[in-house]
């Protein structure tokens, strides 16, 4: 698994596969600004898989999650203020979530998204403002974990996975490693 994220960790260990983390720093998550929106968490799950080179009994798996309101990219907050607007921005609204997975080898690599459409309740200021000071969401697409109190609170309806929501589409990556033929 090429990914820092315990929510990642977490699910990948749920699926009861024995795994290593392998992270290679500096990697370019940038993309083509021409690119639609739903094809961009494939193109960064490629690009990172692309820095790794691999032994012949290796697999791989990259992933990358966006959230997208009214086809616009919300990224990681870069502060409290950046956070409060994304939440302002998703209160009473849905958004999806979009994640790209790439399963590589030192032969082969495939590629898949999965796409959560989220809807939030009307959130209040004082909401917003608790979830920020008390979570600090910084490290995450949005501005929010769906795992946390504001998903507790705020979540009013979901269609899809919940667990892409979190940064792993577990249950479609388990289908597609059958698919491959690759034992977990």
């Amino acid at each position: 698994m090429a990914s820092n994220s315990p929510r990642r960790h977490e699910l990948l260990a749920g699926l009861g596969v024995s795994y290593e983390v392998r992270v290679v720093d500096g990697i370019d998550e940038s993309y083509p600004h021409n690119l639609p929106v739903a094809e961009i968490p494939v193109f960064i799950s490629q690009k990172k898989a692309e820095a790794y080179t691999l032994a012949d009994s290796e697999l791989l798996i990259t992933a990358d999650t966006i959230v997208c309101l009214d086809n616009q990219v919300l990224g990681k907050p870069k502060n409290y203020t950046e956070a409060c607007h994304m939440l302002s921005m998703l209160s009473g609204r849905t958004h999806q979530v979009i994640t790209g997975v790439t399963i590589k080898t030192s032969g082969w690599a495939h590629s898949f998204s999965c796409t959560s459409h989220v809807s939030f309740s009307q959130l209040t200021e004082e909401e917003i403002d608790y979830y920020v000071k008390n979570y600090h969401p910084f490290d995450k697409a949005g501005a929010y974990g769906i795992q946390e109190w504001i998903g507790y609170i705020g979540v009013s309806r979901l269609e899809g996975s919940y667990f892409n929501v979190m940064g792993l589409p577990v249950q479609r990556l388990y289908s597609e490693l059958k698919k491959l033929n690759i034992k977990i």
